[in-house]
């Protein structure tokens, strides 16, 4: 399909990536991956004709259709979603034109008999013959079947674009994308702007294509799910595997391993060689040898180890004092924008130290949620911040509060006081910004960049509460990981708005999905919200099928008082208290037994090892004892 050679582009004197070469075929599904700034974005640009490269060359197939997602979008107001969606089509909808007009000038025409009007019957039936084959009598159903997949409703068809988000313009771009029956879709951090279900219903779509994609994405969970290939970017190199994410990252490790012990290997020849040329060149009789050996090495091709860019953040969140047990209390907080209402009496109590998710479409008011916990937007309803509460709040956009104008170091200092000016550099450093990167223009810095200098500048403030709204988009796959990292050891309270499954895996232990103006309680963390979503819908279908069964006296559904409410949520945090001792104290027997297992001699000779092994299962089969007993109690009263 298409073949890339010797690719090179710079900025500044700078190459971003040498001659790179490879080539894309039908069927592959590739994940480019790299550091941010490593030149992904750019590289789509250039497959798709909208930047041109410094050197190199790219050959297409005759005809080949390529179509770009790109972070920058470009809308025309006045449009409908349908409208905007079917631009898409533009040649079903040249032919609508013409078999409309044709048509009219049939409908007016009383000369049956005449060869003008014989032409006009031809010229409808080659258009409604181009129309067929086009699909012209299929594509209103395909648009709202994509349409419906990326999580708009039937009602938000006919509404004006110029009333929706940033966030669902991207959808309505990317449903345009999907229809075009492109060869090639080029994809650049395509799940940034989707909620979960939308993200599922996209990797089916992309898993069913026959063409070619390629795809930029931080969302490990997403590549794995989709792609078969992967080609990172990494020092200005490209290293490029049929496999998707983890099983490439497993490869590369691997191999690289291999080079290591492959290129000691050789070392040890080359040394053992240099030895015999030394010891040769002293004697007469031997120094024909010696010049045969030191032809012998000049010819040997050095082995070199795959370069890692091992660079990566360095992330601590320390609380600044201790605040009391309650962080939030919200009762009866409602919130519209004009006449659409968005929050409709939602009441919410937040522990100290828990970690929180909020899930569910965009639009539903997880953001407008977060902004009201920080005091940025007006609101109805009551909401009592605790006692010593310090919020750091990260917004979805934050990086577009930074001043393109300014440079990193000053958009620090801008924020620093008396106590924190002296860190800034040991704090930019940690983010990854050295040397002559603080004197970068903010304009000049990629997504990612803007959204480590956002991160950076939370820590120039006191805080035991985090309030962060996508804090990952544009985020390197391998800052991510850090930054999960931190904010599992973070010893505060977290709130975190985030459709990026794998980020939040293991991260929060509460989940509160929003939908319909409310809001509805998980206790567990993603997997175990998306495995109850699962059960309810399977339930809601059981639903439509009448059974026939005894009949059992019905709990209690009406809305639980205040007080009520208060006792339910210290039941769910002992409960959720018990299980995060539970799974520490699961790993550290695990690691017991695993140690048994490998070395029992050496293992069970250690002083107090099956005393405190022995106390490990104690204390394990109490807490269950505990938690079974709870859980109980949480079950027979609410």
């Amino acid at each position: 399909m298409i073949n890339i050679h010797n690719l090179s582009i710079s900025f500044s004197g700078e190459d971003l990536f040498r001659e790179i070469t490879f080539r894309l075929g039908a069927g592959d599904r590739v994940g480019l991956i790299g550091k941010n700034g490593a030149g992904k974005s750019t590289l789509l640009k250039i497959i798709s004709g909208n930047l041109e490269p410094t050197s190199g060359d790219l050959a297409f197939e005759k005809n080949l259709k390529v179509g770009l997602l790109s972070q920058d979008i470009d809308f025309e107001n006045g449009f409908t979603v349908l409208e905007e969606t079917y631009k898409a089509f533009e040649k079903i909808k040249a032919i609508e034109k013409r078999l409309e007009q044709t048509n009219t000038a049939l409908a007016e025409r009383t000369d049956y008999e005449s060869e003008e009007y014989n032409q006009l019957m031809i010229d409808v039936n080659e258009l409604q013959h181009q129309y067929e084959i086009l699909g012209g009598y299929n594509y209103q159903g395909e648009t709202e079947r994509i349409l419906k997949g990326l999580g708009f409703l039937e009602q938000d068809f006919e509404k004006i674009t110029d009333t929706f988000s940033g966030g669902w313009r991207m959808r309505i771009e990317l449903a345009k994308l999907l229809l075009q029956n492109n060869d090639v879709i080029l994809l650049d951090e395509p799940t940034n702007h989707l909620d979960i279900e939308s993200i599922i219903w996209l990797e089916d779509f992309l898993r069913n294509y026959a063409g070619c994609v390629v795809i930029v994405s931080h969302d490990k969970m997403f590549l794995n799910n989709v792609t078969n290939r992967t080609i990172e970017i990494s020092l200005g190199k490209i290293y490029d595997y049929n496999k998707p994410y983890s099983e490439f990252l497993a490869h590369r490790k691997e191999i690289r391993t291999q080079q290591i012990a492959a290129q000691k290997n050789q070392e040890k020849q080359i040394e053992q060689t240099e030895k015999l040329i030394d010891r040769f060149r002293a004697k007469a009789s031997k120094a024909s040898m010696a010049q045969s050996l030191i032809k012998k090495l000049d010819k040997i091709e050095r082995i070199e180890v795959d370069e890692e860019d091992t660079a990566v953040m360095s992330i601590d969140f320390p609380i600044s004092i201790n605040p009391g047990k309650v962080i939030f209390e919200l009762q009866n907080i409602s919130k519209s924008y004009g006449n659409n209402k968005v929050l409709n009496n939602i009441d919410l109590i937040v522990n100290r130290n828990t970690k929180t998710a909020f899930v569910g479409q965009n639009g539903q008011g997880k953001s407008t949620l977060a902004k009201i916990l920080v005091n940025e937007i007006d609101y109805q309803g009551n909401l009592k911040i605790g006692h010593n509460v310090q919020i750091g709040y990260f917004a979805q956009n934050q990086a577009d509060y930074l001043d393109g104008e300014k440079t990193v170091l000053d958009t620090m200092l801008d924020v620093a006081d008396e106590k924190t000016r002296k860190k800034v550099r040991d704090i930019l450093g940690a983010f990854l910004f050295r040397g002559d990167d603080v004197e970068k223009y903010v304009k000049v810095l990629s997504g990612g960049e803007r959204n480590r200098l956002a991160l950076a500048k939370l820590l120039l403030q006191p805080l035991n509460v985090l309030v962060m709204d996508e804090p990952t988009n544009h985020l390197d796959i391998q800052s991510k990981n850090v930054l999960k990292e931190a904010l599992k050891n973070f010893e505060g309270t977290l709130i975190l708005v985030s459709h990026d499954r794998d980020f939040l895996q293991g991260l929060t232990s509460i989940v509160y999905e929003f939908k319909d103006h409310k809001i509805k309680e998980y206790l567990g963390d993603i997997d175990y919200y998306l495995e109850s979503r699962a059960l309810e819908n399977m339930r809601e279908v059981e639903k439509t099928i009448p059974k026939k069964t005894a009949s059992k006296p019905k709990k209690n559904t009406g809305k639980l008082s205040y007080e009520q409410q208060k006792q339910r949520k210290t039941l769910k945090n002992k409960i959720n208290k018990i299980e995060v001792k539970i799974n520490k104290l699961e790993e550290k027997i695990e690691k017991k037994d695993l140690a048994l297992a490998e070395d029992f001699e050496k293992t069970s000779t250690q002083p107090d090892f099956f005393k405190d092994y022995k106390k490990d299962k104690e204390n394990l089969e109490k807490l269950m004892s505990d938690w079974e007993e709870l859980s109980e109690k949480y079950e027979e009263n609410f």
